[in-house]
């Protein structure tokens, strides 16, 4: 079988000798001689990248290669910012030095195909055409046609239009000769963001110790090093592109008063918020990295049961309507500094955990939270009650008077059972569909919207309690 794999040894040498001769009147830049480098990511997989590399140039007109740039470039967003450099075109090379690439290149010319006698060791040298390259290789080796030749291919040089790294080409006219120090600046896909918050519950519920961390991820194609770090939490619009050009693309316990301590700085930013990191960070290429994003203590939270029910029975007969129904387990917190907290938080996944007994930590539900600002309140489903449930029906239903037309009036019981050493308050909402009224209720009801009921039941320990009512609803 023909090994092009054991190629890539063999061509070092002459690819970077013919490399050279092919490129000679090509400037080329390499992170050598990057002098910083700022990258900017957003939430949406892209990122602002700011190269600034001090270069050596000659006079005149000449063609300036950027190696090292993000494999995910979008080549159109690309500015080049220097004094003594005028840019008249540009290039994306992203046709990269592969075996296969290398092979597809030379169908219709000459190599040399090396084989090993299976016994002797001997190595025969034999020239070959290349046939095709598709699915397996064709050689045409003297006068015969050969497909699954065993041996190996010895190449003369590498193509001018195949790159060992992603590289944008530009041909640019320089004043004067001598260093140039230039900024590449350029949008990119292949990196991307994501926060990730994890809280210690209090033993008393009513408070949590708040980590916030950033998760950055690098698929780029490229590593930015020692790179001055800034994350965009917002959602920045951006105009849709053609599928084909999409397709190209892809290929290629402290006081409530706390102060929130953190490596990230922040700051708004026209209508987002822009995360600084104060030191410089290494972002590898293939690799997830942890910063740390807050750290507040002491944050005031409120445990919550709710029961939510639905709508759809009070314009019908429904009778039973579930028995050990689930109470959801709610956390809730407000984002300000009188809380602890204060400082607007990204979207991400929020994980909370609770020292047991023997003080090990449990982890006891997480919640996604979108975007908060600053004192807006933050609600969490942990999970369901275990020892807290609901048996619900309806006790009655009929067709009743109004005032114009008719209506349903509908009575409903719900028992709530806590089988917990301690008493629990239950918010029970209903979602009541339509005009409607309360005929009666065993416990006075809040009217949180227009078309929602809702009541607190106390319950004590070891014990249950029952709520009642009856409403009228017109369709």
């Amino acid at each position: 079988m023909l090994r092009i794999a054991s190629l890539l040894p063999f061509l070092i040498l002459p690819a970077s000798v013919a490399a050279a001769a092919n490129k000679a009147t090509e400037t080329v830049s390499s992170l050598e001689d990057q002098t910083s480098v700022a990258v900017t990511i957003y939430n949406q997989d892209l990122a602002l990248v700011r190269d600034s590399r001090s270069i050596a140039v000659a006079s005149g007109e000449q063609t300036l290669a950027f190696r090292e740039v993000s494999a995910m470039i979008r080549p159109e967003t690309a500015l080049l910012a220097s004094p003594g450099l005028q840019v008249l075109e540009q290039n994306f090379e992203y046709d990269l030095l592969t075996p296969e690439s290398l092979l597809n290149k030379y169908v219709g010319r000459t190599v040399n195909l090396v084989k090993t006698h299976p016994t002797t060791g001997e190595e025969t040298t034999a020239e070959a055409t290349v046939l095709s390259a598709g699915n397996g290789t064709v050689l045409k080796v003297g006068e015969h046609i050969e497909s699954g030749v065993p041996g190996r291919l010895i190449f003369p040089d590498v193509p001018e239009n195949l790159r060992d790294r992603p590289t944008l080409t530009m041909l640019v006219n320089s004043k004067d000769g001598g260093k140039q120090d230039a900024v590449l600046s350029y949008l990119t896909g292949g990196l991307s963001w994501k926060a990730d918050y994890v809280a210690e519950l209090g033993s008393d519920n009513a408070s949590i110790n708040l980590s916030g961390w950033v998760t950055l991820k690098n698929e780029s194609g490229a590593t930015y090093q020692n790179a001055k770090l800034q994350l965009v939490a917002g959602e920045v619009n951006r105009a849709k592109e053609p599928m084909p050009a999409m397709r190209m693309m892809r290929m290629a316990a402290a006081p409530a008063e706390a102060a929130l301590a953190s490596d990230m700085a922040e700051e708004s930013m026209f209508e987002y918020h822009l995360y600084t990191l104060g030191r410089p960070t290494t972002i590898k290429e293939k690799q997830s990295k942890q910063v740390s994003l807050l750290q507040a203590d002491g944050v005031k939270v409120k445990k919550e049961f709710v029961l939510q029910g639905e709508n759809y029975y009070y314009g019908n007969a429904a009778g039973n309507l579930g028995q050990k129904l689930k109470v959801g387990v709610f956390l809730e917190l407000k984002n300000a500094k009188e809380a602890g907290a204060g400082q607007p938080l990204p979207a991400g996944i929020m994980r909370v955990y609770k020292k047991d007994s023997s003080g090990s930590l449990q982890f006891v539900g997480e919640d996604r939270i979108d975007h908060t600002p600053e004192n807006e309140t933050i609600r969490l489903k942990l999970g369901d009650a275990f020892d807290v449930t609901a048996n619900k029906k309806q006790t009655d239903f009929k067709k009743a008077p109004w005032t114009s037309g008719t209506a349903y009036e509908s009575a409903y019981q719900i028992e709530l059972k806590n089988a917990k050493e301690e008493a629990v308050s239950v918010k029970v909402v209903e979602p009541v569909p339509g005009d409607w009224e309360m005929v009666e209720e065993s416990l006075p009801h809040k009217k949180e919207s227009s078309g929602t009921a809702v009541w607190e039941v106390q319950i004590e320990p070891k014990n249950s309690s029952t709520l009642t009512w009856r409403v009228r609803v017109k369709n």
